[in-house]
């Protein structure tokens, strides 16, 4: 990964930057976060690593700039003056992580690993496939086929080629493949660049309508859905992700696009457990950090706390399906309802393209 360590502190800023560059990773690094905007909108960067106490813009100021201006771009706050519920509050504000001084060695690269867990939950399990040999590809098995969002260089047998229905509201997409689905025989549909439906609507009202629309044509017509992981956010990716599983729990989308309180949840998932056992289980010895995660999952309804113990919900056991159906999505070739990237995956080569705005 291409990492970013924003620190003023020139000592801490070189113990951190060799300990991640020892780890096989990029790095660069600045004195300020001012310095960290300029780098920002010139290089590409998976993960920046900022202080929160710096003169003139804070950690909280940058991390807001970021997330409004790189949203794919995973802030982790270093916290030393600062108190750890400014951490915490800053999580609130879509910090991926917080890391206190001193660290240990240890803990840096336990967040490194979470990150990459995230990313790789992110792009999912289906293989990176080109959308027009896709088509093609079905074509060539007596499919009439349905090819939105992605142009052939030249016309393909058996294919009808447009752009995606970007106007008006997302229903529109589902009426367009419908009625393809019911006027042609031995029908099949490839939808590349959904990520585009997230810059004009909701992306609850895209979840919405692509999950009725797999429902409708189901067992009609296989569908392959096709998407850029490097310009959407983990919740919208994880919306894609839970509507092609057919899941009605986008209430609780925002729990679950967290690779802690996945860990959680999975734990969670064998029996009740009390919060060391929870501790042990998700990897962590920060007191805060994981009453921070427990209070997330109690507030969206998804675990309860009894007496020493914690243990899922019914809503909760329903998320943990959830998580298991989406591990599955796309991991077989002869899957009726296909989940694929049509970018690569989010690395220094894409990480900080511009990004779409919802």
């Amino acid at each position: 990964m291409r990492i970013l360590v924003v620190d003023d502190d020139s000592v801490f800023r070189e113990e951190l930057s060799t300990l991640l560059s020892d780890s096989g990773h990029q790095v660069e690094s600045v004195n300020s976060a001012a310095k960290a905007l300029e780098a920002l909108s010139i290089a590409e960067f998976d993960v920046v690593l900022s202080d929160i106490r710096m003169p003139r813009m804070n950690g909280i100021e940058l991390l807001r700039q970021i997330r409004e201006r790189w949203p794919r771009v995973y802030v982790v706050l270093i916290t030393g003056y600062a108190t750890v519920e400014t951490a915490v509050e800053a999580m609130k504000l879509g910090a991926f992580d917080y890391l206190r001084k001193p660290f240990r060695s240890e803990e840096v690269q336990r967040i490194v690993d979470l990150i990459e867990d995230q990313r790789r939950f992110s792009l999912g399990r289906g293989a990176e496939r080109d959308p027009v040999r896709l088509a093609e590809k079905w074509a060539k098995q007596k499919r009439t086929v349905l090819l939105l969002g992605a142009l052939p260089a030249h016309p393909i047998a058996g294919v009808t080629a447009a752009d995606l229905p970007l106007s008006d509201s997302a229903v529109g997409l589902q009426e367009l493949v419908l009625e393809f689905v019911e006027t042609h025989p031995h029908p099949a549909v490839v939808l590349a660049g959904i990520e585009r439906l997230f810059t004009v609507h909701r992306a609850e009202e895209v979840a919405q309508v692509l999950g009725e629309l797999l429902e409708r044509v189901e067992g009609k017509a296989p569908v392959a859905v096709g998407f850029d992981p490097a310009t959407l956010s983990d919740q919208a990716v994880l919306e894609i992700r839970a509507a092609v599983s057919a899941a009605r729990v986008h209430g609780t989308l925002s729990a679950l696009a967290n690779p802690l309180r996945r860990h959680i949840l999975r734990r969670l998932d064998e029996g009740p457990t009390s919060f060391t056992e929870v501790m042990r289980a998700a990897g962590i010895d920060d007191s805060p950090k994981l009453s921070f995660h427990l209070r997330t999952l109690q507030e969206d309804g998804l675990i309860s706390h009894a007496g020493e113990s914690y243990q899922l919900s019914p809503n909760g056991q329903e998320a943990v399906r959830v998580l298991k159906e989406v591990d599955q999505i796309g991991s077989t070739e002869e899957d009726r309802i296909l989940l694929f990237p049509t970018g690569a995956e989010p690395t220094s080569s894409g990480a900080n393209r511009p990004r779409s705005r919802r």
